[in-house]
Protein backbone atom coordinates (compact mmCIF):
# COMPACT_ATOMS: atom_id res chain seq x y z
CA UNK A 1 0.00 0.00 0.00
CA UNK A 2 1.05 3.57 -1.05
CA UNK A 3 0.73 6.57 1.47
CA UNK A 4 1.16 10.48 0.75
CA UNK A 5 -0.12 12.82 2.79
CA UNK A 6 -0.94 15.81 0.67
CA UNK A 7 -1.56 18.08 3.30
CA UNK A 8 -2.08 17.79 7.30
CA UNK A 9 1.53 16.38 8.26
CA UNK A 10 2.94 19.80 10.08
CA UNK A 11 -0.75 21.47 9.96
CA UNK A 12 -3.80 21.55 11.75
CA UNK A 13 -7.00 21.52 9.17
CA UNK A 14 -6.45 20.54 5.40
CA UNK A 15 -6.06 17.57 6.14
CA UNK A 16 -5.76 15.39 2.42
CA UNK A 17 -3.93 11.69 3.00
CA UNK A 18 -3.48 9.52 0.03
CA UNK A 19 -3.96 5.26 -0.11
CA UNK A 20 -3.38 3.97 -3.26
CA UNK A 21 -3.57 -0.02 -4.04
CA UNK A 22 -2.35 -1.31 -7.69
CA UNK A 23 -5.54 -0.75 -8.77
CA UNK A 24 -7.44 1.50 -6.23
CA UNK A 25 -7.20 5.30 -5.10
CA UNK A 26 -8.93 6.67 -1.90
CA UNK A 27 -8.84 10.20 -0.19
CA UNK A 28 -9.01 10.35 3.84
CA UNK A 29 -10.07 13.88 4.19
CA UNK A 30 -10.32 16.83 1.78
CA UNK A 31 -10.32 20.04 3.94
CA UNK A 32 -10.04 23.73 3.47
CA UNK A 33 -7.07 24.76 5.58
CA UNK A 34 -6.99 27.49 8.43
CA UNK A 35 -3.41 28.68 7.98
CA UNK A 36 -3.32 31.45 5.43
CA UNK A 37 0.32 30.28 4.52
CA UNK A 38 -0.81 26.85 3.66
CA UNK A 39 0.60 25.42 0.71
CA UNK A 40 -1.76 25.10 -2.54
CA UNK A 41 -3.92 22.22 -3.02
CA UNK A 42 -4.61 21.02 -6.72
CA UNK A 43 -7.32 19.28 -6.03
CA UNK A 44 -8.15 18.81 -9.98
CA UNK A 45 -5.41 16.90 -10.02
CA UNK A 46 -6.53 14.42 -7.64
CA UNK A 47 -8.27 11.50 -9.24
CA UNK A 48 -9.52 9.19 -6.50
CA UNK A 49 -11.62 6.42 -7.07
CA UNK A 50 -13.34 7.95 -3.90
CA UNK A 51 -13.23 10.31 -0.68
CA UNK A 52 -13.79 9.44 2.62
CA UNK A 53 -14.76 12.77 4.70
CA UNK A 54 -14.56 12.40 8.32
CA UNK A 55 -17.19 14.58 10.13
CA UNK A 56 -18.62 18.28 8.83
CA UNK A 57 -15.98 20.52 9.38
CA UNK A 58 -14.80 22.65 6.96
CA UNK A 59 -11.31 21.88 7.70
CA UNK A 60 -11.76 18.32 6.49
CA UNK A 61 -14.56 18.61 3.78
CA UNK A 62 -14.22 22.05 2.35
CA UNK A 63 -12.57 21.23 -0.68
CA UNK A 64 -14.97 18.30 -2.37
CA UNK A 65 -16.75 20.89 -4.49
CA UNK A 66 -13.06 21.12 -6.45
CA UNK A 67 -13.43 17.48 -7.36
CA UNK A 68 -14.88 16.25 -10.26
CA UNK A 69 -18.59 15.51 -9.98
CA UNK A 70 -18.50 12.15 -10.94
CA UNK A 71 -15.65 11.06 -7.94
CA UNK A 72 -17.45 9.63 -4.85
CA UNK A 73 -17.45 11.28 -1.82
CA UNK A 74 -18.46 8.83 1.45
CA UNK A 75 -19.89 10.62 4.76
CA UNK A 76 -22.31 10.15 6.94
CA UNK A 77 -26.12 10.83 5.96
CA UNK A 78 -26.16 13.50 8.99
CA UNK A 79 -23.17 15.06 7.51
CA UNK A 80 -24.62 15.76 4.45
CA UNK A 81 -27.42 17.39 6.24
CA UNK A 82 -25.77 19.30 7.99
CA UNK A 83 -23.57 20.50 5.15
CA UNK A 84 -26.04 21.37 2.87
CA UNK A 85 -28.54 23.08 5.27
CA UNK A 86 -25.70 25.86 6.13
CA UNK A 87 -25.54 25.86 2.27
CA UNK A 88 -28.77 26.79 1.69
CA UNK A 89 -28.78 28.82 4.54
CA UNK A 90 -26.43 31.27 3.43
CA UNK A 91 -27.85 31.04 -0.06
CA UNK A 92 -25.40 28.75 -1.84
CA UNK A 93 -26.20 25.46 -4.20
CA UNK A 94 -26.33 22.01 -2.67
CA UNK A 95 -23.62 19.74 -2.95
CA UNK A 96 -23.25 18.31 -6.61
CA UNK A 97 -20.62 15.71 -5.47
CA UNK A 98 -21.80 11.97 -5.78
CA UNK A 99 -22.44 11.49 -2.17
CA UNK A 100 -22.48 7.90 -0.65
CA UNK A 101 -23.75 6.92 2.92
CA UNK A 102 -21.95 4.58 5.53
CA UNK A 103 -23.06 3.83 8.88
CA UNK A 104 -20.55 3.67 12.31
CA UNK A 105 -19.18 -0.11 12.30
CA UNK A 106 -20.62 -1.07 9.10
CA UNK A 107 -18.12 -2.23 7.13
CA UNK A 108 -18.17 -1.42 3.41
CA UNK A 109 -15.77 -1.38 0.38
CA UNK A 110 -13.90 1.19 -1.87
CA UNK A 111 -12.35 -0.97 -4.77
CA UNK A 112 -9.36 -3.03 -3.19
CA UNK A 113 -10.33 -0.93 -0.13
CA UNK A 114 -12.08 -2.33 2.83
CA UNK A 115 -13.50 0.21 5.01
CA UNK A 116 -15.30 0.57 8.80
CA UNK A 117 -16.32 3.36 10.47
CA UNK A 118 -15.82 4.23 14.35
CA UNK A 119 -18.04 6.56 15.63
CA UNK A 120 -15.78 8.70 17.93
CA UNK A 121 -16.40 11.52 20.56
CA UNK A 122 -15.52 14.81 19.19
CA UNK A 123 -17.38 18.17 18.66
CA UNK A 124 -18.61 17.86 15.65
CA UNK A 125 -21.42 15.32 15.58
CA UNK A 126 -21.18 12.38 12.83
CA UNK A 127 -16.98 12.22 13.60
CA UNK A 128 -15.22 9.18 12.18
CA UNK A 129 -11.87 7.36 12.46
CA UNK A 130 -11.70 4.78 10.21
CA UNK A 131 -9.69 1.36 9.57
CA UNK A 132 -8.72 0.97 6.54
CA UNK A 133 -7.28 -2.61 5.08
CA UNK A 134 -5.71 -3.88 1.60
CA UNK A 135 -3.22 -5.49 -0.05
CA UNK A 136 -2.89 -7.43 3.76
CA UNK A 137 -2.36 -4.39 5.75
CA UNK A 138 -4.47 -2.32 8.29
CA UNK A 139 -4.68 1.33 8.58
CA UNK A 140 -6.28 3.46 11.25
CA UNK A 141 -6.96 6.98 10.51
CA UNK A 142 -7.88 9.12 13.93
CA UNK A 143 -10.13 11.36 12.00
CA UNK A 144 -10.56 14.34 15.02
CA UNK A 145 -11.51 12.54 18.44
CA UNK A 146 -11.78 13.73 21.99
CA UNK A 147 -12.31 11.55 25.69
CA UNK A 148 -14.14 13.97 27.60
CA UNK A 149 -17.04 15.27 25.50
CA UNK A 150 -20.39 13.98 26.63
CA UNK A 151 -20.34 11.24 24.32
CA UNK A 152 -17.19 9.67 25.69
CA UNK A 153 -18.49 6.13 26.23
CA UNK A 154 -16.99 5.71 22.13
CA UNK A 155 -13.60 6.80 23.92
CA UNK A 156 -14.08 4.06 26.14
CA UNK A 157 -15.36 1.45 23.64
CA UNK A 158 -12.28 1.90 21.52
CA UNK A 159 -10.19 1.73 24.02
CA UNK A 160 -11.73 -1.71 25.71
CA UNK A 161 -11.76 -3.52 22.53
CA UNK A 162 -9.41 -1.72 19.85
CA UNK A 163 -8.72 -2.75 16.15
CA UNK A 164 -6.27 -5.49 16.69
CA UNK A 165 -3.02 -5.67 14.39
CA UNK A 166 -2.27 -2.11 12.98
CA UNK A 167 0.72 -1.10 10.82
CA UNK A 168 0.36 2.10 10.60
CA UNK A 169 -1.76 4.86 12.85
CA UNK A 170 -2.77 8.19 11.65
CA UNK A 171 -3.49 9.86 15.14
CA UNK A 172 -4.28 13.48 15.47
CA UNK A 173 -2.35 16.14 17.59
CA UNK A 174 -4.22 18.98 17.88
CA UNK A 175 -3.39 19.29 21.70
CA UNK A 176 0.20 17.86 21.26
CA UNK A 177 1.12 21.37 22.75
CA UNK A 178 -1.84 22.40 24.41
CA UNK A 179 -3.56 22.15 27.97
CA UNK A 180 -6.98 21.69 28.83
CA UNK A 181 -6.82 22.29 32.12
CA UNK A 182 -9.68 25.19 32.69
CA UNK A 183 -12.19 23.57 31.48
CA UNK A 184 -11.41 19.78 31.41
CA UNK A 185 -14.60 18.18 30.72
CA UNK A 186 -18.00 19.50 28.88
CA UNK A 187 -19.69 19.54 32.57
CA UNK A 188 -16.72 22.03 33.89
CA UNK A 189 -17.95 24.54 30.64
CA UNK A 190 -21.99 23.77 31.71
CA UNK A 191 -21.21 24.91 35.07
CA UNK A 192 -19.49 28.23 34.42
CA UNK A 193 -22.26 28.62 31.67
CA UNK A 194 -24.89 28.73 35.04
CA UNK A 195 -22.71 30.78 37.14
CA UNK A 196 -23.21 33.58 34.68
CA UNK A 197 -26.69 33.40 33.99
CA UNK A 198 -28.21 32.44 37.17
CA UNK A 199 -28.19 36.35 38.32
CA UNK A 200 -27.92 37.96 35.31
CA UNK A 201 -29.41 41.34 34.46
CA UNK A 202 -29.45 41.78 31.19
CA UNK A 203 -29.22 38.94 28.27
CA UNK A 204 -26.27 36.48 27.85
CA UNK A 205 -24.59 35.65 24.48
CA UNK A 206 -23.10 32.11 24.04
CA UNK A 207 -20.59 31.75 21.42
CA UNK A 208 -20.29 28.41 19.61
CA UNK A 209 -20.48 26.23 16.45
CA UNK A 210 -24.03 25.03 16.09
CA UNK A 211 -22.66 21.95 15.31
CA UNK A 212 -21.18 21.85 18.59
CA UNK A 213 -23.93 19.65 20.08
CA UNK A 214 -22.23 18.96 23.17
CA UNK A 215 -22.29 22.88 23.86
CA UNK A 216 -26.13 23.35 23.13
CA UNK A 217 -27.05 20.94 25.46
CA UNK A 218 -24.44 22.58 28.26
CA UNK A 219 -26.09 25.43 27.47
CA UNK A 220 -29.55 24.23 28.16
CA UNK A 221 -28.36 22.05 31.11
CA UNK A 222 -27.52 25.23 32.58
CA UNK A 223 -30.26 27.05 31.49
CA UNK A 224 -32.91 24.72 33.16
CA UNK A 225 -31.12 25.25 36.06
CA UNK A 226 -31.05 28.85 36.16
CA UNK A 227 -34.58 28.90 35.28
CA UNK A 228 -33.55 30.97 32.26
CA UNK A 229 -34.72 30.72 28.48
CA UNK A 230 -32.24 29.44 25.42
CA UNK A 231 -32.52 31.20 22.56
CA UNK A 232 -31.49 29.93 18.78
CA UNK A 233 -31.33 30.90 15.28
CA UNK A 234 -32.99 29.14 12.51
CA UNK A 235 -29.62 27.20 11.83
CA UNK A 236 -29.19 25.75 15.07
CA UNK A 237 -32.82 24.80 15.33
CA UNK A 238 -32.48 22.89 11.79
CA UNK A 239 -29.24 21.22 13.20
CA UNK A 240 -31.13 19.97 16.39
CA UNK A 241 -34.23 19.00 14.01
CA UNK A 242 -31.74 16.78 11.86
CA UNK A 243 -30.65 15.34 14.91
CA UNK A 244 -33.55 13.77 15.67
CA UNK A 245 -32.97 10.86 13.22
CA UNK A 246 -30.01 9.85 15.71
CA UNK A 247 -31.33 10.76 19.33
CA UNK A 248 -34.67 11.80 21.20
CA UNK A 249 -31.97 13.27 23.53
CA UNK A 250 -30.99 16.50 22.52
CA UNK A 251 -32.70 19.19 23.03
CA UNK A 252 -35.36 20.21 20.10
CA UNK A 253 -37.17 23.39 19.62
CA UNK A 254 -40.13 21.89 20.78
CA UNK A 255 -38.64 21.43 24.48
CA UNK A 256 -39.61 23.66 27.16
CA UNK A 257 -37.19 26.76 27.85
CA UNK A 258 -36.15 26.69 24.02
CA UNK A 259 -37.49 29.53 21.76
CA UNK A 260 -36.08 30.38 17.88
CA UNK A 261 -35.39 33.65 16.99
CA UNK A 262 -35.80 34.53 13.22
CA UNK A 263 -33.90 36.60 10.86
CA UNK A 264 -35.40 38.34 8.11
CA UNK A 265 -32.77 36.32 6.11
CA UNK A 266 -33.00 32.93 6.96
CA UNK A 267 -36.79 33.68 7.53
CA UNK A 268 -36.72 34.29 3.25
CA UNK A 269 -34.48 30.91 2.96
CA UNK A 270 -37.32 28.52 4.67
CA UNK A 271 -39.49 30.55 2.50
CA UNK A 272 -37.75 30.54 -0.88
CA UNK A 273 -37.01 26.05 -0.53
CA UNK A 274 -40.53 24.63 0.86
CA UNK A 275 -39.44 21.46 -0.40
CA UNK A 276 -35.38 20.82 1.26
CA UNK A 277 -37.57 22.36 4.82
CA UNK A 278 -40.64 20.94 4.53
CA UNK A 279 -42.82 21.10 7.78
CA UNK A 280 -40.17 22.77 9.56
CA UNK A 281 -40.94 25.92 8.79
CA UNK A 282 -44.49 26.16 9.85
CA UNK A 283 -43.61 24.22 12.91
CA UNK A 284 -40.55 26.92 13.98
CA UNK A 285 -42.86 29.48 13.39
CA UNK A 286 -44.73 28.25 16.67
CA UNK A 287 -42.17 28.40 18.94
CA UNK A 288 -40.56 31.85 18.05
CA UNK A 289 -39.73 34.66 20.13
CA UNK A 290 -39.61 38.30 18.99
CA UNK A 291 -36.94 41.13 19.69
CA UNK A 292 -39.74 43.21 21.22
CA UNK A 293 -40.79 40.00 23.60
CA UNK A 294 -36.91 39.63 24.40
CA UNK A 295 -36.03 43.36 25.07
CA UNK A 296 -38.70 43.28 27.65
CA UNK A 297 -36.92 41.45 30.12
CA UNK A 298 -33.53 40.37 28.24
CA UNK A 299 -32.23 38.76 31.32
CA UNK A 300 -34.64 36.07 31.24
CA UNK A 301 -32.59 34.80 28.06
CA UNK A 302 -29.33 33.05 26.87
CA UNK A 303 -29.00 33.83 23.04
CA UNK A 304 -26.81 30.70 21.71
CA UNK A 305 -25.10 32.71 18.50
CA UNK A 306 -22.26 33.14 16.41
CA UNK A 307 -19.76 36.01 16.06
CA UNK A 308 -21.00 36.86 13.17
CA UNK A 309 -24.20 38.49 16.18
CA UNK A 310 -22.35 41.20 17.41
CA UNK A 311 -24.35 43.78 16.05
CA UNK A 312 -27.44 42.42 18.13
CA UNK A 313 -24.55 42.52 21.24
CA UNK A 314 -24.14 45.85 20.47
CA UNK A 315 -27.68 46.79 20.89
CA UNK A 316 -27.85 45.42 24.00
CA UNK A 317 -24.60 45.99 25.70
CA UNK A 318 -25.81 49.80 24.97
CA UNK A 319 -28.77 49.44 27.29
CA UNK A 320 -26.79 47.08 30.44
CA UNK A 321 -23.14 45.29 30.60
CA UNK A 322 -23.95 42.31 28.60
CA UNK A 323 -22.28 38.83 29.12
CA UNK A 324 -20.46 37.37 25.77
CA UNK A 325 -18.94 33.54 26.54
CA UNK A 326 -17.25 33.01 24.76
CA UNK A 327 -16.85 29.36 24.16
CA UNK A 328 -14.59 28.05 21.06
CA UNK A 329 -11.11 27.81 20.35
CA UNK A 330 -9.15 31.38 21.49
CA UNK A 331 -7.47 31.70 18.07
CA UNK A 332 -10.13 32.65 16.16
CA UNK A 333 -9.76 35.59 18.15
CA UNK A 334 -6.42 37.04 15.89
CA UNK A 335 -8.55 36.62 12.78
CA UNK A 336 -9.35 39.20 10.86
CA UNK A 337 -13.49 40.05 9.94
CA UNK A 338 -12.88 38.89 6.38
CA UNK A 339 -11.35 35.52 7.43
CA UNK A 340 -13.73 35.01 10.11
CA UNK A 341 -16.89 37.62 10.03
CA UNK A 342 -17.00 39.39 13.92
CA UNK A 343 -13.83 38.44 14.65
CA UNK A 344 -12.59 41.81 15.54
CA UNK A 345 -15.27 42.71 17.39
CA UNK A 346 -15.72 39.48 19.39
CA UNK A 347 -12.28 40.42 20.23
CA UNK A 348 -12.83 44.10 21.06
CA UNK A 349 -14.96 42.79 23.76
CA UNK A 350 -12.41 41.52 26.05
CA UNK A 351 -11.86 45.16 26.97
CA UNK A 352 -15.08 46.61 26.07
CA UNK A 353 -16.28 48.01 30.07
CA UNK A 354 -19.96 47.67 29.02
CA UNK A 355 -19.26 43.53 28.39
CA UNK A 356 -18.82 40.83 31.04
CA UNK A 357 -16.43 38.47 28.80
CA UNK A 358 -16.21 35.36 29.69
CA UNK A 359 -14.20 32.47 28.41
CA UNK A 360 -16.08 28.75 28.47
CA UNK A 361 -14.58 26.09 26.68
CA UNK A 362 -13.50 22.43 26.35
CA UNK A 363 -11.41 21.25 23.29
CA UNK A 364 -12.69 18.92 20.22
CA UNK A 365 -9.73 17.51 20.36
CA UNK A 366 -8.12 14.90 23.19
CA UNK A 367 -5.19 15.67 25.51
CA UNK A 368 -1.92 14.13 25.36
CA UNK A 369 -2.72 11.57 28.01
CA UNK A 370 -6.11 10.30 25.70
CA UNK A 371 -3.59 10.42 23.26
CA UNK A 372 -1.30 8.17 25.04
CA UNK A 373 -4.19 6.09 26.39
CA UNK A 374 -5.04 5.44 22.54
CA UNK A 375 -2.16 4.83 21.20
CA UNK A 376 -1.65 2.31 23.65
CA UNK A 377 -5.18 0.58 22.62
CA UNK A 378 -3.82 0.36 19.08
CA UNK A 379 -0.06 -0.28 19.79
CA UNK A 380 0.38 0.24 15.97
CA UNK A 381 3.83 -0.90 14.58
CA UNK A 382 3.89 3.00 12.93
CA UNK A 383 2.43 5.72 14.60
CA UNK A 384 2.13 8.90 12.20
CA UNK A 385 1.07 12.38 13.31
CA UNK A 386 -1.32 14.51 11.50
CA UNK A 387 -3.61 17.59 11.80
CA UNK A 388 -0.83 18.92 14.11
CA UNK A 389 1.77 21.59 14.25
CA UNK A 390 3.94 20.12 16.30
CA UNK A 391 4.76 16.57 14.93
CA UNK A 392 8.24 16.43 16.30
CA UNK A 393 6.68 16.64 20.34
CA UNK A 394 5.34 13.02 19.31
CA UNK A 395 8.87 11.37 20.31
CA UNK A 396 8.61 12.98 23.54
CA UNK A 397 5.17 11.13 24.58
CA UNK A 398 4.97 7.74 22.25
CA UNK A 399 7.03 4.77 20.60
CA UNK A 400 7.51 3.52 16.80
CA UNK A 401 7.21 7.93 15.33
CA UNK A 402 7.25 7.98 11.40
CA UNK A 403 7.41 11.71 11.05
CA UNK A 404 6.40 12.15 7.37
CA UNK A 405 6.19 15.29 5.47
CA UNK A 406 3.18 16.62 2.85
CA UNK A 407 3.92 15.22 -0.34
CA UNK A 408 6.30 12.54 0.63
CA UNK A 409 5.21 8.86 -0.51
CA UNK A 410 6.14 5.48 1.48
CA UNK A 411 5.36 1.96 0.80
CA UNK A 412 3.98 0.13 4.28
Amino acid sequence: MKITIHRGSNEIGGTCIQLSTEQSTILLDLGLPLRKDSKELDVAALTPDAVIISHPHQDHFGLIEALHHDIQVYMGELSKNLINATRMLLGNELLKNEIRHFKAWQTFAIGDFIITPYLVDHSAVDAYGFLIEAEGKRVFYSGDFRAHGRKSILFDKIIKNPPKDIDLLFMEGTMIQRKNDDFPTEADVEQKIYETIKEQENITFLISSSQNIDRIVSAFRACLRAGKTLVLDIYTAWVLEKLKLVSHNIPAMEWDQIKIKLSYSQHEKLKDNPDFFGDFRKRVYQHRISKEEIQANPSEYLFFGKMSHFRTINFYKEIKTVNVIYSQWLGYLTYKDEDYFGAEAMAGYRSDPQVNFVYAHTSGHATVEDLQMFAEALKPKMLVPVHTECGDLFDDFFENILQLTDNYEIMI
